[in-house]
C-alpha cells in the first residue's frame, strides 16, 4: 500500500511548478523515520505523481477519532516524535514552515508520527535572508510573522509545534483566527499584548499598529488545563514573542516534561 500525491501540469512549455521542484529535491535529501519517504516519482505528459509511504491517517483525524482526549503518555510521544523530525529537518537547514495536525501523520499499529507536505518548505541559511511572510497556515502562524517580519529562521517551525502541541492537549485549536488581524488579537488575548521587555524588537515589524488592543496575559494552564507544569512549562518556552527566545528542536527534547516518554501501544 502507497500513498499517491498528483500534481497536474497545465502546460508542456511550464513544466513542472517549483513548488513541486523544490518539495521533490527536499524529499529525496531527507532521510529519518518521523519524516514520510518518498518512495517513487512518476513521470507523465499531464502530471507527476509522487508515491509514499502509507499511513493511515493525519494527527487531526486521530484528535477527533479520540473525541478531543489523547492519553497523556501517546501526547508526549507524538511531541517528541515530530521534534525529533524537525530537529532533523533544522540541522539539514530546512524549514517546513507548514506544521499543523493535517500536515502529521499517524501510523495506527505503532503509533508513529511522520511529518508530511512540505510544498512550503525550503533551504534556509546563516545569516537568514530575507523570506515570504506568506507562509504557514494562520492558526499556526508566530506573531512576528504575521506581522510582516521576513527574517525568521528555525523559529517559525517552533511556533506551529507549540500551537499543536496545545491543540493535542485539549482538542481544539489554541488560536482559530478568522484573518491576519483576528488571529494577532486572538494571540494578545491569551499571551497578552506584547511589550518592549519581551520582545524589544517588536514595533518594528512592518504590520504592527500602536492601536492593537492592550490585553494582560492570561494563566495558560488555564487554557491547557490538561498538562502539567513541565508541560506547561515547554508551551510557554516555545510560544515566547521573541522569535531569538523561542526552544530550539533540540532544546525541547531535552525538556523535563519529556524525559519520561517511553513506547506507547495502540490501546487509545
Amino acid at each position: 500500500m502507497v500513498a499517491l500525491k498528483s500534481i497536474r501540469l497545465d502546460s508542456v512549455d511550464e513544466g513542472v511548478p517549483c513548488t513541486a521542484i523544490r518539495e521533490i529535491g527536499l524529499l529525496i535529501e531527507l532521510d529519518h523515520p518521523n519524516i514520510v519517504k518518498l518512495e517513487e516519482i512518476i513521470s507523465e505528459d499531464t502530471s507527476l505523481t509522487l508515491v509514499f509511504e502509507m499511513c493511515d491517517l493525519d494527527l487531526k483525524k486521530y484528535i477527533d477519532k479520540c473525541h478531543g482526549f489523547i492519553r497523556p503518555i501517546v501526547i508526549k510521544s507524538f511531541l517528541l516524535q515530530l521534534l525529533k523530525g524537525v530537529a532533523y529537518c533544522h540541522d539539514m537547514h530546512i524549514l517546513h514552515r507548514d506544521i499543523k495536525p493535517q500536515n502529521l501523520l499517524i501510523n495506527m499499529d505503532k503509533l508513529e508520527l511522520k511529518i508530511a507536505d512540505f510544498g512550503l518548505a525550503r533551504a534556509f541559511t546563516v545569516p537568514s535572508r530575507s523570506y515570504s511572510s506568506e507562509v504557514v497556515t494562520l492558526w499556526y502562524r508566530p506573531p512576528d510573522v504575521l506581522l510582516g517580519s521576513h527574517n525568521y529562521t528555525t523559529s517559525i517551525d517552533m511556533w506551529s509545534i507549540g500551537c499543536v502541541f496545545a491543540e493535542m492537549a485539549t482538542g481544539k485549536p489554541l488560536f482559530p483566527g478568522r484573518n491576519t488581524e483576528d488571529q494577532l488579537v486572538k494571540i494578545f488575548k491569551i499571551l497578552g499584548t506584547p511589550n518592549i521587555d519581551e520582545y524589544p524588537d517588536f514595533q518594528e515589524l512592518p504590520e504592527w499598529r500602536d492601536d492593537f488592543p492592550r490585553y494582560k496575559p492570561k494563566d495558560i494552564k488555564n487554557i491547557v488545563p490538561g498538562l502539567p507544569d513541565s508541560g506547561i512549562d515547554l508551551l510557554k518556552k516555545m510560544l515566547k514573542y521573541d522569535p531569538a527566545s523561542r526552544l530550539t528542536a533540540h532544546q525541547s527534547i531535552e525538556h523535563e516534561y519529556l524525559t519520561e516518554v517511553t513506547n506507547v501501544n495502540n490501546d487509545n
